[in-house]
C-alpha cells in the first residue's frame, strides 16, 4: 500500500484553514485517547472547513467543483446516517415503553400473568396456565382453598416448552362444588429426574393503573397487588 506525505507546505495550509474555521484537528489515537475517546467533527465543524477552504485556496488554482460536491454529498450521506439512526432509537424507545393510554386499556379486563393467587369464574372454578422454558414428560397443578386445603389437583402430563392452559370447574375430586376461594396455584414440572422451573400463570382483573411522573404505568391486579404491563401474556 502506498503512503502519500503531506508537504511542510501543505501541512501549514492545512493547519491554516483549521485555525481560521476554528476546528481542533483530530490527533491519531494513542493508548491514552483510546481510552478517553476522540471528539468527532459535526455539522457545523464542516460548514466553518468549507468556509475556510474557500477563503484560503488559491485563485489560481481553486477548488474543483467536482471536489466540492462529493465533499458535501459524502456529508450529507453521513448526517442523514446520523439522523436516521436517532430516529430508529427513539422509535425502539417507543416500542419498549407502555403508554398511558395503552395502560388504561387494560382496565376492568382480565388478563393473564405470573401468579399464584386465583378468583372463581362467574361459572364457577379458574382457568390459568404453566409457563415452561423446557419441555417436560410431567406437570402437575395443585390448588387449594384459602384455608390452605387442597381442592383439586389436574395432571397436564407431557408438555412442549412453553404455555401449557388447564382449566378447573369448581368441583373437588369427589365431584362436590367448592366455594372457597381466593385459590392458591401451585404447579410442579419434570423432564425425567429433572426439575424443570415451571411458572404459574393466573387470570385476574385488573381493577385500576397506577400513573407516576417520569415512571411506567403499572397495573393494580386484583389478587396480585402491582403488576408491569410487560409481564401480561394474554388479555380478555
Amino acid at each position: 500500500m502506498t503512503t502519500t506525505a503531506i508537504s511542510a507546505t501543505d501541512k501549514a495550509a492545512q493547519d491554516a484553514i483549521y485555525a481560521a474555521a476554528g476546528v481542533a484537528q483530530a490527533k491519531p489515537k494513542t493508548n491514552a485517547t483510546a481510552t478517553t475517546g476522540q471528539a468527532t467533527l459535526g455539522q457545523k465543524d464542516f460548514v466553518r472547513l468549507m468556509t475556510a477552504q474557500l477563503q484560503f485556496q488559491d485563485p489560481m488554482s481553486p477548488q474543483d467543483n467536482t471536489q466540492m460536491v462529493a465533499q458535501m454529498a459524502t456529508f450529507s450521506q453521513v448526517a442523514g446516517i446520523s439522523e436516521m439512526s436517532s430516529t430508529l432509537a427513539g422509535i425502539a424507545n417507543r416500542l419498549g415503553t407502555t403508554s398511558s393510554s395503552d395502560a388504561m386499556s387494560f382496565v376492568g379486563r382480565t388478563v393473564l400473568t405470573e401468579g399464584k393467587t386465583a378468583y372463581e369464574r362467574s361459572s364457577g372454578g379458574i382457568m390459568g396456565a404453566v409457563e415452561l422454558p423446557n419441555s417436560a414428560t410431567d406437570v402437575d397443578v395443585t390448588i387449594t382453598d384459602k384455608n390452605g386445603l387442597a381442592v383439586k389437583n389436574i395432571q397436564l402430563g407431557k408438555q412442549d416448552a412453553g404455555s401449557a392452559d388447564y382449566s378447573w370447574d369448581g368441583k373437588d375430586e369427589a365431584g362436590n362444588k367448592v366455594e372457597n376461594g381466593p385459590y392458591t396455584v401451585t404447579v410442579e414440572a419434570a423432564n425425567g429426574s429433572t426439575i424443570v422451573a415451571a411458572k404459574s400463570l393466573v387470570w385476574a382483573p385488573v381493577e385500576t393503573v397506577s400513573l407516576s411522573a417520569g415512571a411506567e404505568p403499572v397495573l393494580n391486579v386484583t389478587g396480585l397487588g402491582k403488576v408491569d404491563p410487560a409481564a401480561v401474556r394474554k388479555v380478555a
